[in-house]
């Protein structure tokens, strides 16, 4: 976790008990239910925390309620509540075992700013002001499976990798106004993982 803590130098000596705790529970839960592959889960750090960590480093959390679609094993989410303590998280997800992770391990860190709900994002009915996700469907998907959960003025932060111009061009085929922005990880970590990943932030999605 030195790598994290590197890349935060202002965690506070809490958050960082909380992190090195947070490794520990996965690690022991990955090995009754299955939700990190073994490869990602030997780069931890790397492949989940500070992937993760990257919306904090580049774009922050400035919403009061965030919504984290297609969470797993809970990333985004999990990292970013324990950055952002005073903001309302959601962590959704259809795969009931991927919640239960979420549940313990969010009970276990005492996170009392973070609900897991077992559901599609469709019916999710309580809108927030930013939803955030890492890779679990194009960019076009993200917008319509979760329209109804955003407030008006509301944006997307989505973790995604490669080549996104179709993405980009599907977006503007329906949605003509929106604003999106890509910031490649690679400017802001070095390590290799990171070569082909980005941070697109989507707003102003108006039909």
């Amino acid at each position: 976790m030195e790598i994290v803590f590197d890349h935060f130098p202002d965690l506070s000596a809490k958050q960082k008990e909380s992190f090195i705790e947070m490794e520990a529970l996965y690690r022991d839960w990955n090995q009754k239910i299955n939700v990190i592959s073994r490869k990602d889960i030997d780069e931890f750090s790397v492949r989940h925390v500070l992937h993760s960590l990257a919306i904090h480093k580049i774009t922050g959390i400035k919403a009061q309620s965030v919504m984290d679609i297609g969470t797993g094993g809970g990333f985004p989410g999990i990292p970013l509540a324990l950055v952002y303590p005073h903001v309302e998280f959601i962590l959704v997800d259809s795969i009931g075992k991927k919640i239960k992770v979420v549940k313990e391990v969010a009970a276990a860190l005492n996170l009392k700013n973070v609900t897991a709900v077992n559901d599609r994002v469709e019916n999710i009915k309580k809108p927030v002001d930013l939803i955030v996700s890492r890779a679990v469907a194009p960019a076009i998907k993200l917008i319509h499976y979760s329209r109804k959960s955003l407030k008006k003025g509301g944006e997307h932060l989505l973790l995604k990798g490669g080549d996104l111009t179709s993405e980009r061009d599907e977006v503007w085929s329906e949605f003509l106004q929106t604003n999106w922005k890509e910031y490649p990880l690679k400017d802001y970590f070095n390590q290799e993982f990171f070569e082909t990943k980005k941070l697109i932030q989507l707003s102003n999605i108006k039909a």
